[in-house]
């Protein structure tokens, strides 16, 4: 594409996305004019995905899209995403104890920990996506993908919609599909292994985007990208000494660190991946590139990220989790600050995604100028 397009990424985490919000809260107010769109590409991953797409729905009007975000995320309860009643919780953990005791005995295993139905009753009652088309044919948006991944396959796929020209792309277990968005693909890119139930998209069954995603880079330069804004759900480095630790870990503190993997590790090898890619290009004259066809173009990228440890944040909000929540996650030591990084992915409570809100609005606002300087606002 001739005109420079630039791209916003939004990655997994659960509750964590909450942080993406406050991020989003002070881009607009950077703006001199908050309704013209300054991501004409949207790509999403598990919770960032939900966001993409209420981005996406709203593309016409980016400072009400943003707005209708935060009224969902400043005001968040458990319950609106997963059934956190004692009747539910308690038969969730009776499925899960008798299979893993007379598993053998049973020929229908539990799905997942939690039931998300309610979440989609939230996704389909607050999300026209037939919007998304009208928000391309005006121009407001260019593309929006949403990024899954096949158990079956295990491939990463990246459903999305956009103008008319776009094609669909082929690399080593990734893949992009043209399609029109839909709640379930949206159910799918959110899914949590183990936490949350897979969806069956076309013939296979998806689960969150963020397995085996090792390019998440990828379907924004795939789109068109030349400029890519990542916000991040957890700290892409820590250069604090490593800690010891006598005490063998809990459960939750295992799961937390699995999370962490799947969810930060593959954007940070990626960003480094894009940085020597650049440093290469850049070596070569561009009237070179095109003599040769060397496909390549410099990709210009900011990134924002939390400048605090989440896993520290939640755990002194975990106590505004239902109580069925809290005892079961406290028998697995979820409830103290080792285990707080799995707690940190489901604590969709206020308490808690407003304190992520007002830190990345802190971190975004101490960075304005780097931000100005990436959106051309100056």
């Amino acid at each position: 594409m001739a005109e420079s397009c630039t791209a916003l990424i939004l990655t997994g985490g659960g509750a964590r996305a909450g942080y993406q919000v406050g991020v989003l809260k002070a881009i607009r107010e950077l703006l001199s004019q908050p309704q013209r769109n300054p991501f004409p590409i949207l790509c999403g991953t598990s919770a960032g995905a939900l966001n993409a797409a209420s981005l996406a729905v709203a593309a016409e009007d980016f400072g009400a899209g943003v707005e209708s975000l935060l009224q969902v995320w400043e005001n968040f309860r458990a319950h609106q995403v997963y059934r956190a009643d004692p009747a539910s919780m308690g038969i969730s953990g009776a499925r899960w104890v008798s299979t893993l005791a007379v598993g053998w005995l049973t020929r229908h295993s539990p799905r997942s920990l939690l039931d998300n139905a309610p979440l989609r009753q939230l996704l389909e009652g607050s999300l026209e996506l037939p919007r998304i088309a009208q928000a391309i044919e005006s121009g407001a948006l260019h593309s929006v993908s949403i990024t899954c991944s096949g158990y079956s396959s295990g491939q990463s796929v990246s459903f999305f919609q956009g103008r008319a020209g776009l094609e669909p792309w082929r690399r080593s277990q990734r893949v992009g599909a043209p399609t029109e968005i839909s709640v379930d693909h949206l159910m799918a890119s959110s899914a949590i292994p183990f936490i949350f139930p897979a969806v069956h998209l076309n013939r296979e069954w998806f689960g969150d985007g963020s397995m085996r995603q090792v390019a998440p880079v990828s379907p924004a330069i795939h789109l068109g990208a030349d400029k890519i804004l990542v916000i991040g759900a957890g700290r892409m480095a820590d250069e604090n000494a490593r800690p010891s630790g006598e005490v063998y870990p809990s459960l939750a503190q295992i799961a937390g660190h699995a999370l962490s993997s799947i969810f930060l590790d593959s954007m940070s090898v990626d960003l480094e991946r894009m940085n020597r890619i650049n440093n290469t290009v850049s070596l070569i004259p561009e009237a070179v590139r095109r003599e040769k066809g060397v496909n390549l173009r410099p990709i210009e990228v900011l990134t924002i990220a939390p400048s605090q440890r989440l896993d520290h944040l939640a755990a002194r909000h975990a106590r505004a989790l239902p109580w069925s929540v809290r005892v079961m996650l406290r028998g697995i030591g979820a409830m103290n600050q080792n285990g707080g990084a799995l707690t940190s992915y489901l604590l969709f409570e206020k308490p808690y995604t407003r304190a992520l809100i007002d830190l990345g609005y802190a971190d975004t606002l101490a960075r304005r100028d780097e931000v100005r300087r990436f959106l051309d606002l100056n």
